[in-house]
């Protein structure tokens, strides 16, 4: 299926250079003279790779159909991370380095989504918040009540994220993986 560039949204995935690759960022630009262009940011499904192009508005873009499956996450080695169809028991692999630094957010056994095109993984989508327990911060000093000061805090992920200076060791915190920040108590 084919789209205009002008359309384009976050998070699609197209064809580009007969390969495929998800759309990170879109940004609309329209020069003074000259036809208005779409800025994308496109990431590899394949290697991770990630580019800047510009699209001329009015352009067609192929677009690659793929489907959203629940998967369990199962554990991750150095270069992959492994995912388990709850259906089928299918099991599928993705590359680190095109899920990026959100992997550091999950447990093992979790249940996420993960985008397939034939047979093949392409990526995951991930939670808006994730729930973690804070396995090692410093206790607020007495007195230290500056307006939305922050401390850093180890969770049980080994990912370390700034909270605020009441959070406890012990504590269950609810964190967004994709900019990874703090959201609340959980």
């Amino acid at each position: 299926m084919a789209i205009q560039a002008g359309n384009l949204k976050r998070g699609e995935f197209i064809m580009h250079l007969g390969d495929i690759w998800q759309v990170q960022k879109t940004e609309f630009y329209s020069p003074g003279k000259g036809s208005a262009l779409m800025r994308s940011k496109l990431k590899n499904v394949s290697s991770g790779k990630t580019v800047d192009y510009n699209y001329k508005s009015n352009e067609s873009i192929e677009t690659v159909d793929v489907t959203s499956i629940e998967m369990q996450y199962l554990y991750k080695d150095a270069e992959n991370a492994f995912f388990m169809d709850n259906q089928s028991y299918q099991q599928y692999e993705l590359l680190l380095s095109v899920i990026g630094s959100v992997i550091e957010y999950f447990k093992e056994g979790e249940s996420m989504y993960v985008y397939v095109h034939d047979e093949k993984a392409l990526n995951i989508r991930p939670p808006v918040s994730v729930t973690l327990k804070v396995i090692q911060t410093e206790d607020a000093a007495r007195g230290d009540t500056v307006s939305g000061a922050k401390k850093e805090a180890e969770l049980e992920t080994g990912v370390k994220v700034m909270v605020p200076l009441f959070i406890k060791k012990g504590e269950t915190i609810m964190v967004n993986p994709e900019l990874g920040e703090y959201t609340g108590r959980a």
